[in-house]
C-alpha cells in the first residue's frame, strides 16, 4: 500500500456490482432498444441477481456467521456492508417491478402481446386451461403438508412455490407447499393458435400472443389437489440459497469425485433470500421465516409474477419487427475462401501473419472452430492441447477433440471441473473425453484454470511447428455469437514455446517455467502489469508519450488501482472501459484527475481484456484471459500475451479509441461512485452504438459470409 494515498481510495465491490446491474436494468428501460430486447434485459437483470445472491451475498453472510468476515477494502464493516446491499437490492428490485408494469407491460399489450392473470380471462379459457391442468400439470405436481407429522419441507433454491393455508371441516388452519415444477412452461400460452386478445393487432403477431403465469393455473386448481378441504389462501414464493461450491482439493485425482460430491452438497445451501408475493398474509410470512430461519430483511416482499427469468419466453417469440436486426458474423479477410470448392488452408494462412480476431464480428466458426477441426483432420498434425473453461452441450470443440483422439493424435483437453454453475456440464465433458482417449487434467491444485489457450504440433518440412491460439474468451461456439472477445491465431515460435511450457506447467510439474511473450498468473501479471504502468509514469517524467488504456470486465486489485493512482498523480492520462465491477474512483482531486472510466453495455456482452501502454511511442499491448481481480490474479491461471503486428495494435487502440469518444453510448463513472447514463445527445437523440459500428464496419470489410 502507497500510505501518501488516502484511505477511502476505493469504491466497494459488492455495491458496484449492484450498480452493473442497474445499468442492465437501465437498458430494460430504454424505450429506443426493440421491445422485446428490453424484456430480454429484465430477465438478465434477474438472472444477475439470483447469481448476486448465490454467491456473493451467501459468501458474506458465510464468513460472518463464521466470524471471519472483516473490513472491506472500501472501508465498509461487513455489517454496514450487508444492510447497503438488501437496502440497494430492495430499491432496485422495486425499480424492475415498476418498469415491468408501467413500462414493459404496456408496450407488449400495445404489440398485441398481453400477460394476463387469471381473472382476466373469459370462461372458454379457463375450461381450455383447466384440461391443460388435468392433462399436463396435475400428474407432476407433490402437494407437501406441513404438520408435527409432516416437518417443514426443504424448499429447493429458485423454484417457484405456492405457500397454501387450507380449513377442514372442524375450522382448524393448515398450510402446505405446492412447488411448480421447473419442468412446466413459467407462462403458459392462453391461445395456442396465435390469435390475439385485440383483433385490431391480429396481423402483427405469429404464434400465441396472451400468456397466464403458471402458478395462476395452479393456484385456481387446488380443490383437485387437497378435495374436501377449503382454500383459505394461497402466496407464491420463492427461495435462494447459497449455492457457491467449495472444494477441498487434497488430492487432484480425486477432484472430479469431490466436485461431484460437492454439487449434491450445494443443493442444500442455506438459505440467503426469501422472495414474496406482495399482499402474504401474517400467518404465512412468519411461518416461512421460521420454517426457512432467516430474518425479516432477508425477504423481499414484491409484484407478482415472481421470478422474471421466464419472460425469456416471451423475449423469444416470433416477432423479427420488435428485436434487434439478424446479424451474421463473416470471415476473416485472411480465412475467406478463394475462388475455389476447397477451404482454406487454415495454417496456411497463419504461417502467412498472424491473426486477429474480434468476435462475434468475426466467425468464431470459420476461424477458431475451423482451426481445431483441421487440426484435428489433419495427419501432419501430431498434438492437440486445449484449455476448456465453458463450453456448449453438443460442442464441436469436443466433437473435435475426440476425432483427433481417435484419429491417433495425442490430444490434451485441461477441463476446469470449477467454473462456476458450468460444473455439471464439465463434468460431463471431462468424462465423455476421458472415454474417447483424451487425456484429461484438471490443473494445478488450489487454482481455478481460466485461461483460454490452444496449442497444434504439426509436422512439415524442416521439423515440428507449433500453431497457437491465445483468446479473452471460452471455447465455447453459442457465447461465441453473444460475447465481445479477442483471438490471437499464431504460429510464432515464441508464443509457441510459451503455451509448450504453460501446458506443462498444467499437466506436469514445471514450476520454474519462465515465459518471453506471455504473462502468466499468478505469478506474473499483476507485477508484470505494474512494471509497465511504472514505466509510463518514467516516461512521463522523461517527455516521452505515455499513456495507460484498460478494457477489462471488472477491476477489484488494490495493488494494481495504487499503481494507476499513482501513475494520475504523476500526469499520465488513464482511460478505462469496464463493463462490470470497478473498484475505481475517478475524477478525484488530488488522487485520480487523470482517470475516465467509462462502461458500455449492449447486444453482445462486452467480454474482452485489453491492456494498453504507450511505452515511449511504441506502443505495448496486450490481450488475454486475465481482469484485475484478486481471483484472476492470485488464485487463477491466466495468460497475456502481447502483439507484435502494428496492424493490430493499430486496430485495438482505435477500439479502445472509440470506446473513449464521447459520440459512443456508455455509461460514465463520477467522483462519488455513481454511474451517470451518457446514451444521448444534446438534442435528446442516441448516441452511437459502438457495437453497431463495428457490425456496419464488418459488412463494409467485404469478407465472405460463410
Amino acid at each position: 500500500m502507497d500510505h501518501r494515498l488516502p484511505s477511502d481510495r476505493y469504491g466497494d465491490r459488492e455495491l458496484s456490482w449492484l450498480a452493473f446491474n442497474q445499468r442492465v436494468l437501465e437498458l430494460s428501460e430504454d424505450q429506443d432498444l426493440p421491445l422485446l430486447e428490453r424484456v430480454r434485459f429484465l430477465s438478465i437483470f434477474s438472472s444477475n441477481l439470483d447469481e448476486f445472491f448465490m454467491v456473493r451475498v451467501a459468501g458474506l453472510q458465510r464468513r460472518m456467521d463464521a466470524g471471519m468476515a472483516v473490513v472491506a477494502a472500501s472501508g465498509l464493516t461487513p455489517r454496514q456492508l450487508m444492510d447497503a446491499i438488501q437496502s440497494r437490492a430492495h430499491q432496485l428490485v422495486d425499480r424492475q417491478v415498476s418498469c415491468f408494469e408501467q413500462r414493459i407491460q404496456p408496450a407488449l399489450a400495445a404489440e398485441g402481446i398481453t400477460l394476463v392473470r387469471w381473472d382476466q380471462l373469459e370462461e372458454h379459457e379457463h375450461d381450455r386451461l383447466g384440461k391443460f391442468f388435468r392433462k399436463q400439470i396435475y400428474p407432476v405436481l407433490t402437494p407437501l403438508a406441513v404438520d408435527p407429522a409432516h416437518p417443514f419441507p426443504y424448499i429447493s433454491g429458485l423454484s417457484l412455490n405456492l405457500a397454501v393455508i387450507l380449513t377442514d371441516d372442524k375450522g382448524k388452519t393448515h398450510f402446505a407447499r405446492v412447488k411448480i415444477p421447473e419442468t412446466l412452461p413459467r407462462f403458459v400460452a392462453v391461445d395456442s393458435k396465435g390469435k390475439p386478445r385485440e383483433p385490431a393487432v391480429a396481423d402483427l403477431a405469429k404464434g400465441p400472443t396472451s400468456f397466464v403465469p403458471i402458478e395462476d393455473v395452479v393456484s385456481n386448481h387446488l380443490t383437485e389437489l387437497f378435495p374436501g378441504m377449503e382454500i383459505s389462501g394461497v402466496h407464491t414464493f420463492r427461495v435462494t440459497r447459497n449455492e457457491d461450491v467449495e472444494v477441498e482439493e487434497d488430492d487432484a485425482e480425486n477432484l472430479l469425485k469431490a466436485m461431484e460430491r460437492e454439487l449434491l452438497r450445494r443443493r442444500f445451501g442455506p438459505p440467503i433470500r426469501l422472495e414474496v408475493a406482495a399482499g402474504i398474509s401474517d400467518q404465512a410470512r412468519k411461518l416461512l421465516i421460521r420454517g426457512l430461519q432467516i430474518t425479516d430483511k432477508e425477504v423481499y416482499e414484491l409484484a407478482e409474477p415472481l421470478d422474471y427469468r421466464g419472460l425469456n419466453v416471451i423475449a423469444d417469440l416470433d416477432r423479427p419487427d420488435l428485436v434487434y436486426p439478424p446479424f451474421v458474423p463473416t470471415t476473416h479477410p485472411s480465412l475467406a475462401e478463394v475462388e475455389s470448392a476447397e477451404p482454406t488452408d487454415i495454417f496456411a494462412a497463419i504461417r502467412a501473419s498472424d491473426l486477429l480476431l474480434h468476435h462475434p464480428y468475426d466467425s468464431f466458426s470459420t476461424s477458431v472452430q475451423t482451426f481445431l477441426a483441421q487440426a484435428a483432420a489433419d495427419p501432419d498434425v501430431l498434438t492437440i492441447k486445449q484449455t476448456l473453461y465453458r463450453t456448449s452441450g453438443d460442442s464441436p470443440i469436443v466433437d473435435s477433440l475426440i476425432d483427433a483422439a481417435q484419429a491417433g493424435k495425442q490430444v490434451l483437453a485441461l477441463v476446469e471441473l470449477k467454473a462456476r454453475f458450468d460444473e455439471e456440464a464439465n463434468i460431463t465433458w471431462a468424462r465423455k473425453l476421458e472415454e474417447a482417449g483424451v487425456h484429461v487434467v484438471y490443473g494445478v491444485v488450489g487454482l481455478k484454470t481460466h485461461c483460454k489457450l490452444m496449442l497444434v504440433v504439426r509436422s512439415e518440412t524442416g521439423g515440428l511447428r507449433r500453431y497457437c491460439h491465445v483468446g479473452t474468451g471460452n471455447y465455447n461456439p453459442k457465447t461465441a455469437r453473444l460475447y465481445e472477445d479477442i483471438g490471437l491465431l499464431t504460429a510464432d515460435p515464441e508464443v509457441g514455446q510459451d503455451v509448450t511450457r504453460l501446458f506443462n506447467q498444467l499437466s506436469g510439474y514445471a514450476p520454474a517455467s519462465t515465459f518471453q511473450r506471455l504473462l502468466v498468473a499468478p505469478t506474473s501479471i499483476r507485477s508484470g502489469l505494474i512494471d509497465r504502468i511504472e514505466r509510463e509514469v518514467a516516461n512521463h517524467q522523461a517527455g516521452l508519450e505515455a499513456w495507460v488504456r484498460i478494457k477489462v470486465n471488472s477491476v477489484v486489485d488494490e495493488a494494481t488501482l495504487d499503481a494507476l493512482y499513482n501513475a494520475s498523480g504523476a500526469g499520465v492520462p488513464v482511460e478505462m472501459v469496464v463493463r462490470g465491477i470497478c473498484a475505481v474512483r475517478p475524477g478525484v482531486p488530488g488522487l485520480s484527475e487523470n482517470i475516465q472510466v467509462r462502461s458500455i453495455l449492449g447486444r453482445f456482452l462486452e467480454h474482452a481484456r485489453v491492456y494498453a501502454f504507450a511505452n515511449g511511442g511504441d506502443p505495448d499491448v496486450l490481450i488475454g484471459s486475465a481482469d484485475l481481480m484478486h481471483r484472476n490474479l492470485d488464485r487463477r491461471v491466466e495468460a497475456l500475451v502481447n502483439l507484435r503486428d502494428p496492424e493490430q495494435v493499430t486496430e485495438l487502440l482505435d477500439m479502445l479509441r472509440l470506446s473513449m469518444s464521447p459520440t459512443i453510448a456508455a455509461w460514465d463513472l463520477q467522483p462519488d461512485g455513481a454511474w451517470v447514463a451518457n446514451r444521448k445527445d444534446s438534442d435528446g437523440r442516441p448516441l452511437e452504438d459502438i457495437q453497431n459500428a463495428f457490425m456496419a464496419r464488418q459488412r463494409r470489410s467485404g469478407a465472405r459470409v460463410r
